[in-house]
């Protein structure tokens, strides 16, 4: 029986291409009566599919996701169809990307948290703890994302069990919440900074920071492991995800609306954040005999406030294409060229993360100076260690000199 129906989808590929899919279905269906009817009546009656699921393998090509076992078991086969990238020239682009990327998000981060963490004041200040746990949330997923990415899509290397694979990308998953999430509290410490400034010291503290912070990475880290922990499609035999292997659609669903929620909160926190600062902008203005502290103050937030609207409109900017084919492959089956389109748009993730450092680098005066420092000493070093075989070659004529003088003196 399969292998007529393999014999007949040969024969028919051609009119598929084309587009003749009423005509195929209509074929296909007359073909496998007339063969039915022809059989003896005690023969046993062979299983069809239904037409839903023929056209989920002519939308997914050799990828056949049926409700079967053969889903949960790792292999080249079963892994063929989220292996989307078909050419050269589309795994040499994945590769480029991630590894320009990945490089930068990795250097780029590293040297944010070190420039933090050298500095006693910046390491001291809540809003930079909150900058901090940004970039280390880009870093690790920067390298979790690029290692398992390049791997799956350009090497087509599967891992030999499905708990390592969800291990791997449970990883990403509280990489890439955990970025999101600090952004959300660094939008609430800007409002409370706009807000209420006198009480602002005194509402955020240093261990608050560090306490909220803990608790938002044991619940990103708890989040991301419910597909470890039993929540895919191979335990509860539920539909799985057409974009990520194992991963039940109700799970995916969930996390969708997470992440929805988190940028629906951002968007109205900062919404505030700039009415709120508008309204600074428009007091000092009236007020500049009275400008002191306070409005110094004022102009750090406004100027904090406008860097993470630009981290904001980035991050929206990147995250948006993925999510809405996220959302999409839930409710229609997707054909090979959106798949495609998905894996390139998976690596604007890495771009939000190098984006983000050069952002604060810019933006944000306490870093600039520490960066300008670090190079400073830098030159000094590289100066200093030029002038020393400058210093020897000079030294060891005059040596020479001075023992030649002994000799004719004596």
């Amino acid at each position: 029986m399969w292998g007529e129906v393999g014999i007949f989808r040969t024969n028919c590929t051609a009119l598929c291409n084309k587009g003749w899919n009423f005509f195929f279905f209509f074929f296909l269906d007359e073909y496998f009566l007339n063969k039915h009817k022809k059989r003896a009546p005690g023969a046993q009656e062979a299983k069809t599919l239904p037409a839903s699921s023929w056209l989920q393998l002519t939308t997914m090509g050799n990828c056949e996701m049926y409700e079967n076992a053969s889903k949960c078991i790792v292999s080249s086969k079963s892994m063929e169809c989220f292996m989307v990238l078909s050419t050269q020239a589309q795994k040499i682009s994945i590769a480029t990307l991630c590894g320009l990327f990945g490089t930068l998000c990795i250097f780029e981060n590293c040297l944010v948290l070190y420039l933090i963490f050298s500095s006693p004041g910046m390491r001291r200040k809540p809003s930079y703890i909150f900058i901090s746990s940004l970039a280390l949330a880009d870093l690790l997923a920067s390298i979790i994302f690029v290692t398992s990415f390049v791997n799956f899509h350009v090497f087509n290397e599967t891992d030999p069990s499905k708990e390592l694979f969800l291990l791997k990308l449970g990883g990403v998953n509280t990489s890439f919440t955990a970025s999101l999430s600090s952004l959300l509290l660094m939008a609430l410490d800007r409002y409370i900074s706009i807000s209420r400034p006198s009480k602002y010291k005194l509402l955020v503290t240093r261990k608050r920071a560090w306490m909220v912070l803990g608790v938002l990475w044991v619940m990103c880290v708890a989040t991301a492991s419910l597909p470890l922990l039993g929540w895919n499609c191979c335990t509860l035999n539920s539909v799985c995800s057409e974009l990520f292997p194992f991963v039940d659609n109700n799970y995916l669903s969930s996390w969708i609306c997470l992440v929805m929620v988190l940028l629906g909160c951002i968007v109205c926190i900062y919404t505030h954040v700039l009415w709120r600062a508008h309204q600074h902008v428009a007091y000092m203005g009236k007020h500049q005999e009275q400008v002191g502290k306070q409005n110094a103050r004022m102009r750090m937030d406004i100027m904090l406030a406008k860097t993470l609207v630009m981290v904001l409109t980035v991050l929206v900017l990147c995250w948006l294409p993925a999510l809405i084919l996220m959302i999409y492959s839930i409710f229609v089956n997707l054909n090979n060229h959106l798949r495609k389109v998905f894996a390139f748009c998976s690596t604007l993730y890495l771009l939000n993360s190098m984006v983000n450092p050069i952002i604060y680098a810019l933006r944000s005066k306490e870093l600039y100076s520490s960066l300008r420092m670090l190079l400073s000493r830098c030159r000094r070093q590289l100066s200093t260690s030029n002038d020393i075989p400058e210093a020897e070659s000079v030294h060891r004529p005059s040596m020479i000199e001075t023992v030649c003088e002994d000799v004719r003196v004596m």
